[in-house]
């Protein structure tokens, strides 16, 4: 199934795939205007928050190690939830052995090396969950103060999580973006601001 393209997108760049100025303008266009929620029924849809799709819980095994929810399974901390096959968690470059052992020691099995830095583990449940590394200037930051979901997992805070998408450039990344911020109240929009100057400087990324 195609993947649906934002209309303001889709106008810039029709495959979706808008460059690092193209995204940078595009962000800062739309949190100037910032998307306004509906009313009624779709207001209330908007801003519901649930975590009725099972993942698994990694806290009894991580407590020593910083780490956050990331990708798909994070916007159900800002969105409403949607299905999606797997579950994403990001941790620091250095924590990488720890990590993997850690996972490895209470069942999760190595699948194979992602083609981006992390590896892709299946749970003693059968359930896909990739972890990914970085090392990047803010990481820490973002690490050591998650947002949490309804379950109470730990996930990586809005604004962050505007930058990895931001980052990816997918279609369907620029659509959460897009859904992210129809809901998000006016006091948010500083810090989301401020960390998409990081895209004006790609190697500050990283």
């Amino acid at each position: 199934m195609a993947t649906h393209i934002p209309p303001a997108i889709a106008k810039i760049a029709p495959d979706g795939n808008l460059t690092p100025r193209q995204a940078r303008h595009f962000m800062i266009n739309m949190l100037k205007r910032r998307v306004r929620s509906g009313t009624g029924s779709s207001q209330e849809f908007s801003h519901r928050r649930t975590a009725t799709n099972p993942w698994p819980d990694l806290r009894p095994f991580l407590q020593s190690i910083d780490w956050a929810i990331v990708g798909d399974v994070a916007t159900r901390a800002y969105m409403p939830e949607r299905m999606t096959k797997d579950l994403d968690i990001l941790v620091h470059q250095n924590s990488k052995d720890a990590v993997l052992a850690k996972l490895q020691q209470a069942g999760y099995q190595i699948i194979e090396q992602l083609t981006i830095p992390g590896y892709s583990l299946r749970s003693p449940e059968s359930v896909e969950v990739d972890v990914l590394f970085r090392n990047d200037t803010w990481l820490k930051d973002a690490l050591n103060q998650p947002a949490h979901d309804s379950a109470g997992y730990p996930v990586i805070s809005l604004p962050y999580l505007i930058l990895l998408k931001m980052d990816a450039q997918r279609a369907q990344d620029w659509a959460d973006v897009s859904r992210m911020l129809e809901s998000v109240l006016k006091v948010t929009l500083t810090p989301i601001s401020t960390y998409v100057g990081y895209w004006r400087c790609k190697p500050c990324f990283h």
